[in-house]
């Protein structure tokens, strides 16, 4: 063994803390804070001080003045009771009041009042129109373990056999297959299919009129539609190639994949944003401001201060509170990092895709985390938890903060664009295409460097599929 000198760099709890607060949004910082407010008692929130009143001139004398001391204290017990229960004691009853003071009401009873109630679910949606149907009992069952099989989109993919076996008491596979005929006919139509294919005939089913060519399309050809096969289509069935368009074109306007988004809509879950760009009210430039301040503000408790002074206070007492004061300092420090770190990447973020606010998403520069964490003077890994799961509402909308960050390339001008104003322009160059002629991705690359942008034809294939739009065979229209 011997002595040896080594550089070693250790994370520290409040290093720790610092980086876990700066990748917190808005909703989950205020939800950290509370959890920190309840289980420290040395932490409180900075409130505005009540305005004073004065008694009004000429108001008769209180006369409470000659009750003793003891019965005012039972008083005061009394009508904090009364203020907190929202109680009525007068005439002896015991009994909520009737009328309410909307300056007085409950915040937790204000905010369940303006709650959304919860929305129907499909299975819901589904047994209402099954109970009232005249079915033998065994039946019943049956349709009731169906429905409650279905995926969220309205597809059966748990096979009956193991349907039969799953469920208690044990309903027969003849049962299921003769109940499911009938949930079938529930609205919206097509549900409980088990493919594409019976979820599309389910509703060509219930359409009134001609629909052989539909029929035929989807029973025996649907894989040839979906490849925009449609020459080799009229060559096996003998219907040309108008007829078959129109009955695709019927076939997309009318039937749905997947029936459920009628009756139950996915939950959108709200965005709350961080930060808040704006037109200067002076002109000629931009406002950034963090929303709600980014936090409320925190302070070490004054009472948790007097008992860590006064030294006649136990050493334990002094020790306990000593801890819940550090970790209070600890995470306003943190908090008060956050603030001042996201709101400097949030100015360095509009000063350098200014164009973006003028001109929308095609106005994109290249911008790189790197880069601007050597201006910003920190790590990669600090922009990175700045901007992660935060969102930015600028007057053009509300975008991730992740999304001004893309890399790109030169063009024939010397200037940089963002790999986002190319998708973009390919998106552009599709949409005035000839539907008769669409460009293949080589024709595409071709387009764009005459433009000046140099990119190569597997670039625009990857970026034309992170659009969704499907290759130039499936665009042709006949």
């Amino acid at each position: 063994m011997g002595q040896y000198m080594r550089l070693e760099q250790r994370l520290t709890p409040q290093l720790i803390q610092s980086m876990d607060i700066l990748q917190l949004n808005n909703m989950a910082l205020e939800n950290r804070i509370d959890e920190e407010l309840e289980k420290n008692c040395a932490l409180e929130v900075v409130e505005e001080a009540p305005k004073s009143t004065t008694p009004e001139e000429g108001a008769a004398p209180r006369e409470d003045r000659a009750i003793a001391p003891e019965d005012r204290e039972s008083f005061r017990r009394l009508e904090q009771l009364s203020q907190e229960y929202d109680l009525d004691f007068n005439e002896g009853m015991y009994r909520p009041r009737r009328s309410y003071d909307s300056r007085e009401r409950d915040a937790k009873m204000d905010a369940m009042a303006n709650t959304a109630s919860r929305p129907e679910s499909l299975a819901e949606h589904l047994l209402k129109q099954w109970h009232v149907l005249d079915l033998d009992e065994d039946v019943r069952v049956a349709g009731e373990a169906i429905v409650y099989h279905l995926d969220d989109d309205g597809y059966l993919r748990t096979r009956l056999e193991e349907m039969s076996e799953n469920t208690r008491p044990r309903v027969p596979v003849e049962t299921l297959e003769q109940a499911l005929p009938l949930v079938q006919r529930l609205d919206p139509v097509g549900i409980a299919a088990r493919d594409y294919q019976e979820c599309l005939l389910l509703q060509l089913e219930a359409l009134p009129g001609d629909n052989r060519i539909e029929r035929e399309l989807i029973q025996n050809h649907l894989h040839d539609v979906v490849k925009n096969r449609y020459p080799a289509i009229a060559k096996a069935t003998g219907y040309s190639t108008g007829e078959i368009t129109e009955a695709v074109r019927a076939i997309s306007s009318t039937l749905v994949l997947h029936p459920a988004c009628r009756v139950v809509e996915g939950q959108v879950l709200p965005i709350h944003p961080d930060v808040i760009v704006e037109y200067a009210s002076t002109g000629g430039g931009m406002t950034v401001r963090l929303t709600r301040g980014g936090s409320p503000q925190l302070r070490v408790s004054r009472r948790a201060m007097e008992i860590l002074k006064n030294r006649r206070n136990g050493k334990m007492d002094r020790d306990f509170i000593r801890k819940h004061v550090d970790a209070a300092n600890a995470l306003i420090d943190a908090v008060q990092y956050r603030r001042s770190r996201l709101l400097d990447v949030a100015r360095a973020i509009v000063e350098k895709q200014r164009d973006f606010f003028e001109i929308g998403p095609q106005g994109l520069k290249v911008l790189r985390m790197c880069d601007l964490a050597v201006e910003q003077e920190c790590d990669p890994s600090t922009i990175s938890r700045t901007v992660a799961d935060k969102y930015m509402q600028t007057p053009r909308g509300i975008y991730p903060l992740r999304y001004f960050f893309t890399g790109g390339t030169e063009t024939g001008d010397g200037e940089n664009t963002s790999w986002d104003s190319v998708k973009i322009r390919v998106q552009d160059i599709i949409n005035g295409e000839d539907r008769k002629k669409p460009y293949n991705d080589d024709k595409i690359a071709a387009i764009l460097k005459n433009e000046g942008i140099d990119i190569s034809r597997r670039t625009i294939a990857k970026y034309r599929q992170q659009l969704d739009i499907p290759p130039a065979r499936q665009r042709r229209e006949f």
